[in-house]
C-alpha cells in the first residue's frame, strides 16, 4: 500500500498554518495538541474538519498542524484552507466540492491600518467645539 501524503500552507488575516496530510486514521494534531484540546468550542472543531466533511473522507487522513500568529478563530480557517489546499493536491476532483462552499479561497481580509491624528483606524478624537 503506497502513503500518499501531502502538504499546503494556509492564511487568515495573520494566522499562517502549515499542514502535513498523510493517510491514516484521522488524528489531527496542532501544534503538537490533539484538536479537542487546542480548540476547545465545537465550532471551531467543525471548522478544522469541515474539508474533510465535504469530501466524505473523515477518519482517513492524519493530520498535523503547525499555526502561528492571529488568534483562534483565524488559526482554525487558515488550517482549514491549507487541509482544504492539502486534500485537492491529493485528489484534484476535491475541488469542484469544496470550491462551492469557498473552502479553497484565501479570505483577503486584513486589519485597516491606524492613521495619523485618529485614534484608530477610523475613530476620531473627540471633536470640541470651544
Amino acid at each position: 500500500m503506497s502513503t500518499t501524503s501531502s502538504h499546503a500552507i494556509g492564511r487568515r488575516k495573520t494566522s499562517v498554518a502549515r499542514v502535513y496530510i498523510k493517510e491514516g486514521t484521522g488524528n489531527v494534531s496542532v501544534n503538537k495538541r490533539d484538536l479537542s484540546n487546542y480548540f476547545c468550542t465545537a465550532q471551531l472543531q467543525y471548522k478544522v474538519n469541515q474539508p474533510f466533511a465535504i469530501t466524505e473522507t473523515l477518519g482517513k487522513y492524519d493530520v498535523k498542524v503547525n499555526v502561528e500568529g492571529g488568534g483562534i478563530t483565524g488559526q482554525a480557517e487558515a488550517i482549514r484552507l491549507g487541509i482544504s489546499r492539502a486534500l485537492v493536491s491529493i485528489n484534484p476532483e476535491y475541488r469542484p466540492l469544496l470550491k462551492p462552499d469557498g473552502l479553497m479561497t484565501r479570505d483577503p481580509r486584513m486589519v485597516e491600518r491606524k492613521k495619523f491624528g485618529q485614534k484608530k483606524a477610523r475613530k476620531r478624537f473627540q471633536f470640541s467645539k470651544r
